[in-house]
């Protein structure tokens, strides 16, 4: 009689025994799939309503002029932008109230050079770091404001300055460059339309745009074009920024 009731009662408790580690299993598994499958849909989600932001920065070059940097500053007041003037600190004597002007509308100021005389600023680390040092305490003494960012005059490769950026940022600057031009230093005597289409072209297909424009005293055309300029981007939905 015992023996014939042992092989049933042992195969149910197998059976109990292996249905409870497969439930245990289950509880392990199924609420780490749904989350992961949960968090990758939301994520896709969330990439698609946001997109890729498009943003542009108006950056001017070797200013202040009195009538040109002027004009320019009403015209973004009117529009209500904020761009980024790089300037050259032997161009704001008897500009001052101008300088002060661009701080005080809220724009941001950082050192273009001191002379703007390549052969002097880069004969050496040592006349970048001081022509550099020179144009910041002109701009703190006039504004109060220390600047934070730089540009090279004459531009060219950041990667073929890496040894003189990398020393601009151990003193806090950031290095700005471009990546695409209105012309106003590329085509000798360019109207005002064809400083909007030269922007047009430059920029076309960059999510973030870095404009290259001038504000020294030359540049009338540049503040005449200023308004199509604003207008072109507004209308693609770009942001306006500035560093």
């Amino acid at each position: 009689m015992y023996k014939k009731f042992l092989t049933p009662a042992l195969v149910l408790v197998a059976l109990l025994t292996l249905l409870a580690v497969l439930g245990i299993r289950a509880m392990e598994i199924s609420p780490t799939f749904s989350l992961a499958q949960e968090t990758e849909t939301e994520g896709e989600e969330k990439d698609e309503k946001m997109g890729e932001e498009k943003r542009v920065y108006l950056t001017f070059d070797d200013g202040p002029s009195t009538v040109v940097t002027g004009k320019i500053l009403d015209v973004l007041k009117k529009e209500d932008v904020k761009a980024t003037f790089f300037i050259v600190s032997d161009r704001v004597y008897n500009r001052e109230a101008t300088l002060r002007r661009i701080a005080a509308e809220g724009h941001t100021l950082g050192v273009h050079s001191a002379t703007h005389e390549y052969n002097q600023i880069y004969a050496s680390d040592e006349s970048l770091l001081k022509d550099v040092a020179t144009c910041e305490n002109v701009i703190a003494r006039v504004t109060g404001i220390k600047p934070k960012v730089y540009r090279f005059p004459g531009g060219g490769k950041l990667k073929e300055r890496a040894r003189q950026t990398k020393l601009l940022e151990e003193l806090g600057y950031r290095v700005v460059g471009w990546n695409a031009v209105c012309g106003d230093e590329e085509i000798k005597n360019a109207s005002s339309e064809r400083l909007v289409k030269e922007t047009v072209k430059t920029s076309e297909g960059k999510s973030t745009v870095i404009l290259l424009l001038h504000d020294s005293a030359t540049h009338r055309a540049t503040a005449e074009a200023l308004p199509e300029i604003i207008s072109y981007y507004r209308e693609r939905g770009y942001r306006f920024c500035q560093y």
